[in-house]
């Protein structure tokens, strides 16, 4: 399914970063080793090499992570791309300063909580988790996302998951987001910034 979305000439969720990454950009250490999760087109993780830091990124998308090389080269940065599955992929324990999941909301429960430990275990002592998503009330505006409500995120959802973090930032608010034609209009959104012990 995601191939086929991503085959298209376009980028899907456009080529500028995530409004989260840009208002909390302050998170973003130069020389820092980052861990873009199911990146897609590669707005996210360009972005963050341009701000210097060392980016390793995969998704599960040829045609995605095609593009993504593609929007790199354009901007001349480097970034360590690869197509991979969530669930295949060798996570890697320690090895990261940040790890990056911005609307990866593809997975249910079982999944995603799998998905949060591997991604919590893969950031160094003091390393810095970021993660970005639609809360339930995001089915009433329809502008993007999973129409599974369980895959959406709440703050108590994210404050029990993430219990062994120090949570820095957890906020749930709206607003009119136009990233590509895949995320356009108003959206209930929510953002988590935690700090691994």
């Amino acid at each position: 399914m995601w191939d086929e979305r991503y085959s298209v000439e376009d980028y899907v969720f456009g080529t500028e970063p995530s409004g989260f990454l840009t208002r909390r950009d302050h998170w973003l250490k130069r020389g820092a080793k980052a861990l873009c999760v199911a990146d897609g087109e590669g707005r996210n993780s360009v972005y963050l090499a341009e701000q210097g830091l060392q980016v390793t990124a995969w998704d599960g998308s040829p045609a995605a992570v095609a593009k993504a090389r593609k929007l790199a080269t354009a901007r001349g940065v480097e970034v360590d791309y690869s197509v991979q599955d969530v669930f295949e992929w060798d996570w890697p324990e320690g090895a990261y300063d940040l790890v990056v999941g911005i609307f990866i909301q593809f997975l249910p429960p079982e999944g995603r909580d799998q998905l949060f430990n591997k991604m919590a275990a893969a950031l160094k002592p003091g390393g810095v988790l970021m993660l970005h998503g639609y809360t339930p009330k995001q089915l009433h505006y329809g502008t993007g996302g999973p129409k599974q409500r369980e895959n959406l995120y709440t703050a108590e959802l994210l404050r029990r998951l993430f219990a062994d973090m120090r949570i820095q930032v957890l906020e749930d608010y709206e607003l009119d987001i136009n990233e590509g034609s895949g995320h356009v209009g108003r959206s209930a959104l929510i953002d988590l910034v935690a700090v691994k012990r």
